[in-house]
């Protein structure tokens, strides 16, 4: 599959979960926002390096986005997300794709999954904008 890399231009702020990455453009539905980046490591190297940014591409396949460069870890989690994660089979790369129209201004997330949420989100406390308007 081939992916185009023209990406909309985006921006890291403050955010209500700390830093988050912001839309500098209008994007549309199904537009491809960025590629998840970083360190591609195997199943025993996850073990070891642990952390925040792993994002797990298969059973044995691990993309470690600690990395700063790596402007997609700037965007957080939400239930109800307007972007999602994608897994191209054929380079085993990850890109964020919008669910819905984000306009200008508007803060990028998409859901981390069920495992992540329930061993770090849900013990914390989600900080995402539709549970905050809950709380």
């Amino acid at each position: 599959m081939s992916k185009d890399t023209n990406f909309p231009a985006v921006k890291v702020k403050k955010s209500s979960a700390g830093l988050g990455l912001f839309a500098m453009e209008d994007i549309f539905k199904d537009r491809l926002i960025i590629e998840y980046t970083g360190d591609r490591i195997n199943d025993d190297e996850a073990e070891k390096r642990g952390g925040m940014y792993l994002f797990t591409v298969n059973d044995d396949l691990f993309i470690d986005g600690t990395k700063r460069h790596n402007t997609a870890r700037y965007i957080n989690h939400a239930c109800r997300p307007n972007a999602e994660a994608e897994h191209d089979e054929d380079t085993d790369r990850i890109f964020i794709r919008a669910k819905k129209n984000i306009k200008t201004g508007e803060e990028i997330t998409y859901h981390y999954g069920p495992d992540f949420f329930k061993r770090i989100i849900k013990p914390k406390g989600c900080k995402c904008k539709s549970c905050l308007a809950k709380a």
